[in-house]
């Protein structure tokens, strides 16, 4: 019997990992269990340890913790160690070693949805892990410009530091049109009982040429992101195909099995 396990907040609590692992895993016929675990502040070390203690085979990491558990791993991949964040620990006997699936399960999600980034402009909100992953691969693809915005100004300096890109203020967006044909939310908060500042901040938020609005959350029944493509009648998705996609790449590291797509995408569609 494998186990496998998730690391965040109180957050991790409502998780569709779990979901979709133990879906995806009983469909393969793999035995294993898919569990999460939710993580105090300055306890995430003490959380990597016990991978090793309960021979725990693999584990996701979620928010806050994509950056803070970079020092407790033994060795990066190339790409988490470009990127700044982890999110999947492969156990390879006493060896931790932290990847980044997020860039390319976003990357995935939008060649499925025959999005091509080439040439375009972009526009990311978000300072933290997930912001970095997706700043990484919108540079990597090739986009003409890509625009990061933040309240803390040191964290989205050194995001356009480290990959390219124009650092701007959250708070210029309500007085500054902006023309970019992709915005990505990669902050926490997609609903106005989240973040009624960040939904009035948006409400007033013009944006020129957009073609799409890529919310990384999922599950809002109200949804501000969603209200913002409307107006600007852009093609609206939510963070369920990047999960997917970047899910399939994180089984396949832990179990070196390629599994098709379809079948987290179905994992999703029947359980959510």
């Amino acid at each position: 019997m494998q186990v496998y396990c998730v690391f965040g907040d109180e957050r991790v609590m409502r998780s569709k990992y779990p979901t979709i692992f133990s879906a995806v895993l009983e469909r393969l016929g793999i035995k294993g269990k898919y569990v999460p675990f939710k993580i105090a502040p300055g306890q995430i070390g003490q959380a990597v340890k016990s991978i090793k203690v309960l021979n725990i085979s693999g584990a996701n990491v979620t928010i806050p913790y994509k950056e803070e558990v970079i020092s407790h791993l033994d060795v990066l991949s190339e790409g988490a160690n470009i990127i700044g964040s982890v999110n999947t620990i492969v156990c390879n006997g006493d060896i931790l070693k932290g990847y980044n699936t997020i860039a390319i399960g976003f990357m995935d999600a939008l060649n499925d949805a025959g999005y091509d980034l080439e040439g375009k402009s972009a526009l990311v909100l978000g300072t933290g892990g997930a912001a970095r992953a997706i700043v990484f691969i919108l540079n990597w693809l090739r986009t003409s410009s890509v625009f990061v915005a933040g309240r803390n100004p040191e964290k989205t300096g050194n995001i356009v530091d480290c990959f390219g890109g124009k650092a701007i203020s959250l708070y210029d967006l309500e007085n500054n049109p902006l023309a970019v044909n992709i915005v990505v939310n990669t902050t926490s908060v997609s609903s106005p009982d989240e973040s009624p500042e960040m939904a009035s901040l948006l409400g007033r938020f013009k944006v020129k040429g957009c073609e799409l609005v890529l919310d990384l959350n999922y599950g809002r029944s109200e949804n501000f992101w969603r209200d913002l493509a409307r107006r600007n009648r852009a093609q609206f998705m939510d963070g369920l195909s990047t999960l997917a996609y970047q899910s399939r790449r994180t089984l396949a590291l832990w179990t070196g099995i390629q599994a098709p797509p379809e079948e987290f995408l179905k994992a999703i569609d029947k359980n959510l």
